[in-house]
């Protein structure tokens, strides 16, 4: 059976680029934004509260995994934070990758990992946009130990590092989004899959992308009316059903093009289109460029590395 959730990881291409183990003492506060990229948080010891743009602060305890797919901006501090105009000074460093924020004397409250990574695909923000804004895991064992073999393989220089890292990371982000029954995911396609109804029809678009789905073939699927499939996907995916196809059509789409998976006319038979010049139009729409110069501008760009 096609598991959508490990299609999208696995066209993400998900790689380590870095971690760091950050140590807070008394009160903090500090603001990041990360202009899009992916990032996640493991809380190894004591408490901090989060912040996300658009999102109400959580607060996170020791064992929590937080994922966040796409980061903007991102606000953290100690429960107790400063008083309102008094500026934490930045992260101190101490070596091997490890950062000190707050009071430089005492003992320590937080232990916390800090883990960046890089979507290989350049059809990231497409897939991305399938994934939940953000994804709060608590208690959960597994995570903090796959963590923890990223953070050890990144400091390390054994053989085959990147593929080991590579394949971690794949892994690591399978796993924080499957954890539904522990998660509390935004709108994306991981709450979609927890709910049993809908999991039936979105894994019927990724097994056969190529049918001329309509959205009453969907409830169907789903064994719902077709009002009530139609309103409880857009609040469980945060897109309309018909929408997330189109999305998900257009990923596998340019991962063949890109990979030069036959012809134009071929490439639109297999997302579920009858004719070249239909899928063009689509695609150019969707993409913002025909078919045809999408291929010359992924080929200039191998060409030019």
């Amino acid at each position: 059976m096609i598991d959508p959730l490990a299609e999208v990881v696995t066209l993400l291409q998900p790689s380590a680029r870095f971690s760091k183990l950050v140590l807070g003492a008394g009160p903090w506060r500090v603001r990041r934004s990360d202009a899009g990229q992916p990032l996640y948080y493991v809380i190894l010891e004591g408490m901090c509260r989060m912040a996300i743009d658009g999102q109400e602060p959580i607060e996170l305890a020791s064992g929590d995994f937080v994922l966040i797919p796409a980061a903007y901006g991102v606000a953290m501090s100690s429960l107790v934070p400063p008083p309102p105009g008094v500026e934490t000074l930045m992260p101190i460093a101490l070596g091997n990758n490890e950062f000190r924020i707050g009071e430089q004397e005492g003992p320590v409250d937080l232990r916390m990992m800090v883990g960046h990574c890089t979507f290989g695909s350049p059809d990231a923000c497409l897939l991305v946009s399938l994934l939940p804004q953000i994804v709060h895991v608590r208690g959960v064992e597994r995570l903090a130990t796959l963590v923890q073999l990223v953070r050890d393989e990144s400091r390390e220089q054994r053989p085959a590092r990147e593929v080991v890292l590579s394949r971690l990371l794949e892994v690591l982000l399978i796993e924080a989004l499957r954890s539904t029954a522990e998660t509390t995911a935004s709108p994306g396609l991981v709450r979609g899959l927890s709910d049993s109804r809908l999991a039936a029809a979105i894994r019927g678009m990724h097994e056969d992308p190529t049918r001329a789905w309509t959205v009453a073939d969907l409830a169907k699927e789903a064994a719902l009316s077709r009002s009530s499939f139609f309103e409880r996907f857009n609040r469980a995916v945060g897109v309309a059903p018909m929408e997330y196809l189109l999305t998900w059509r257009m990923a596998l789409a340019k991962d063949l093009l890109r990979r030069n998976e036959g012809r134009i006319a071929e490439v639109a038979l297999r997302v579920g289109y009858s004719s070249a010049s239909t899928f063009s139009v689509a695609f150019t729409r969707h993409v913002g460029r025909p078919p045809s110069q999408y291929v010359r501008d992924e080929q200039a760009a191998i060409d030019e590395t």
